[in-house]
């Protein structure tokens, strides 16, 4: 691994991850520059291992960015606790290399988290590729009846459920500020005092859930998370590496989804119970792979 660029104190250190998504990171990167934040600012892009030409990219156009080298896919929590140790921010984001700023995204939510100081992560309102909102941003703790009611579309039928329709915590209003249990990190703002208390990410996980995993942690320590729709930014949305490698993303998503169960959740429930949850999440996982196997292949 080698790094490039220098250090310096600076209000908010911008953190992207990417893998295989030079074109996606070229527009984000010239969003920022478009629409920056007033105070001072760093972008540090942890590159991992991409063949298309990103590095090449970021060395030619964006000299000024401080770009972290790993050899391999090394998934998100650990690139991402790489940029993170670096950062020298107040706040700190992460961000997705397949968002697109289409407005001041920063000095909102940043102001909003000075004004509240209990809240220790935030996320703006995200928006899909056609400009609707996109519900996964913002969710709840992913217990066994949310994400049943979230995969079997059980919450659809029985929209009065906050249970089954906790993981989307569908009864939000969009456009209004709410306090939800976990958010995305596709565009995640953290307050360096709570990444100092937290720690870093559970390097266990791969890649998925390790969100929400760092969000119950930092409500245990009595941190708020914050929905906060002041300010807006597009999301593309499985474009930032996780399709460069679909198998492993699959097999990584359920790996976190059993780690993430198992840690949080499985001493609540009778062990029978974890046993048919464990066969049903394998089950899903083979499903998952079975429809990724007959997917017409792009040509």
């Amino acid at each position: 691994m080698t790094k490039k660029g220098c250090r310096k104190v600076t209000e908010l250190s911008i953190c992207i991850l990417t893998l295989d998504a030079r074109d996606f990171l070229r527009d984000s990167l010239n969003s920022i520059y478009q629409y920056p934040p007033k105070g001072d600012y760093e972008i540090i892009v942890a590159d991992n291992g991409s063949r298309d030409g990103t590095v090449e990219m970021l060395q030619v156009e964006f000299p000024d960015v401080q770009l972290i080298l790993n050899q391999s896919n090394l998934g998100f929590t650990k690139p991402s606790n790489q940029m993170l140790r670096l950062a020298q921010g107040e706040f700190l984001l992460l961000l997705n290399p397949d968002t697109l700023l289409i407005e001041n995204c920063f000095d909102p939510q940043l102001e909003y988290l000075r004004a509240h100081p209990e809240v220790g992560i935030s996320i703006p309102k995200v928006l899909n590729a056609d400009g609707s909102f996109q519900k996964q941003s913002r969710r709840g703790e992913a217990r066994p009846l949310e994400v049943i009611g979230y995969f079997f579309k059980l919450g659809k039928l029985f929209p009065k459920s906050k249970k089954l329709n906790g993981y989307l915590q569908s009864w939000l209003p969009e456009d209004e500020i709410a306090e939800v249990k976990a958010v995305s990190g596709s565009c995640m703002f953290i307050r360096r005092q709570t990444w100092q208390e937290v720690g870093d990410f559970d390097e266990r996980f791969f890649a998925y859930q390790e969100d929400s995993d760092y969000c119950l942690r930092a409500r245990q320590l009595g941190w708020k998370i914050m929905y906060v729709p002041l300010s807006r930014i597009l999301h593309y949305a499985g474009k930032g590496g996780s399709k460069a490698q679909p198998w492993q993303s699959i097999y990584q998503w359920h790996r976190s989804y059993f780690l993430y169960y198992r840690k949080h959740f499985s001493k609540d429930n009778f062990f029978l119970f974890n046993w048919v949850y464990y066969l049903l999440m394998l089950g899903k996982l083979g499903f998952a792979l079975l429809q990724n196997l007959l997917k017409p292949k792009k040509i």
